[in-house]
């Protein structure tokens, strides 16, 4: 990367790009940051999770911070490998006139924690503050439900250079967020992105909902900017909106200056002080971070990246996959576990912490494999009906009279027999059509009720349709 922007090289564009992330996640906590309304927002009628604090109503003054709220943000700093901030942390109002926004300013903190790292990307710094409620132009309404939820942002430099870029690091940050166990997730993430080109004017685009928004965003506005470059018209500074529903950007305001917020302290909060046994505290009960994990798994087991990357995905997952290796070849257990275990994970539509899986079965099912008790085939059947069975794999295997590998001799009378009863297949085959063979192959396991090997079932048929 070259200091100030790289090259893109596209179809789209020939530009240097620059941009930076603000990315806000709400923290899961049980209560508001300075109330004790409840946060599932989402769960109840509009206007329901409200009192006169979170509606600012004349004469309400907000409750002490919530500290749920403050120590799930330290570490999700902690784990994007920040230097956290002992220093007294005030709480600022960051005036703006919007319908969401009861009292005209928002409550945000200092930074709690800067200098951070994530994937090449430089983390300029963490901060805390509340979320506002929910306006809906299209009804004229607004919803308080959300109003005074924390919030984690999480400031990046400009340090991306594409939107492939771009989306890779929301994808790896999500990760962290969800390994923290302190945030909600990608669901409720909105983000905004501040991109210039050729070192033009910066333009930040809101309204950014999810990891392809950003993608679709950052490509959309890369080829407007570029087309007013081209005309020799100037780029203006301003603030743009996402339009999910068409991918486009669209102009909302001229951009605001820091200035323009009019940050003062604000004098109903006291200042935050975060105290060294609250990160030794911390420190001793977050989770090692993913892309740590990632490292650690490639040197420790001896797999490859990839492969400790889909088994890091969840935290769950890779928790147990530490516990399978225990009893099982690590490269093995990761084979099975990347491919098959996440091909079925994958097709059920479910994570692995909602899957009937967990480490016992998946041990015992290689040890079915590794022992040569059941072939490759009867394994992959067994862990799709592992998902929805409170069955061990060994009675599944038996259930579907899986158990035992047969004889070569047997196999080759089941292929015989194949070829004999499928003259219409066989004749493909010699016309050199591939789907020929699989077919074949299929009608051998369906002959020994799955308990042939198929690679050598492939050269058995191979072997007799040539002679």
């Amino acid at each position: 990367m070259i200091n100030g922007g790289v090259k893109i090289n596209s179809s789209e564009t020939d530009v240097n790009m620059m941009c930076g992330l603000e990315i806000h996640v709400q923290l899961d906590t049980n209560s508001k940051f300075f109330c004790d309304c409840k946060t599932n927002y989402q769960e109840v009628p509009p206007n329901t999770n409200i009192c006169p604090v979170c509606l600012n109503q004349p004469g309400a003054k907000p409750y002490p911070t919530n500290s749920q709220g403050l120590k799930k943000a330290l570490i999700i700093a902690l784990m994007l490998n920040c230097k956290i901030d002992q220093s007294l942390i005030y709480f600022l109002r960051k005036h703006y006139n919007y319908p969401d926004l009861p009292s005209g300013y928002q409550r945000t903190s200092l930074p709690i924690g800067f200098e951070g790292e994530l994937n090449g990307v430089r983390i300029r710094e963490i901060h805390v503050e509340e979320d506002p409620g929910q306006f809906k132009p299209d009804k004229g309404i607004v919803d308080f439900n959300r109003s005074g939820i924390p919030l984690v942002e999480i400031v990046t430099e400009p340090d991306i250079f594409s939107p492939e870029q771009a989306r890779t690091f929301l994808k790896e940050l999500i990760r962290v967020l969800k390994y923290s166990d302190g945030a909600r997730g990608e669901g409720t993430m909105r983000a905004d992105v501040n991109i210039s080109l050729d070192g033009g004017k910066r333009v930040e685009i809101k309204n950014i909902n999810s990891i392809k928004g950003a993608f679709k965003a950052l490509k959309f506005e890369m080829v407007r900017q570029k087309n007013l470059i081209k005309r020799g018209i100037e780029i203006q500074q301003e603030t743009r909106a996402f339009v999910e529903s068409q991918m486009i950007t669209v102009s909302m305001r001229s951009k605001e200056d820091v200035d323009d917020y009019r940050f003062i302290p604000d004098p109903d909060l006291p200042p935050i002080a975060i105290r060294d046994d609250e990160i030794v505290d911390a420190k001793n009960n977050m989770p090692e971070a993913p892309h740590n994990k990632v490292k650690r798994f490639v040197e420790q087991y001896g797999i490859d990246e990839e492969s400790a990357k889909v088994l890091t995905s969840e935290l769950e997952l890779a928790d147990d996959y530490e516990e399978i290796v225990k009893s099982i070849e690590p490269k093995f257990a990761a084979l099975w576990m990347r491919d098959e275990l996440k091909r079925v994970l994958y097709y059920n539509k479910l994570d692995y912490r909602s899957s009937n899986i967990g480490s016992d079965k998946i041990i015992q099912l290689l040890d079915l494999l590794i022992n040569k008790e059941i072939t490759t085939k009867a394994g992959q059947r067994i862990i799709e009906y592992m998902v929805e069975s409170s069955k061990t794999p060994r009675e599944i295997a038996e259930e579907l009279n899986l158990i035992g590998i047969i004889s070569d001799d047997e196999v080759v009378n089941a292929a015989k027999l194949a070829i004999e009863e499928n003259p219409e297949a066989v004749d493909d085959y010699h016309q050199g059509k591939k789907t020929s063979m699989n077919f074949l192959v299929g009608q051998v396991m369906r002959h020994t009720r799955g308990k042939a090997d198929p690679k050598e079932t492939v050269k058995i048929l191979n072997d007799l349709l040539n002679n």
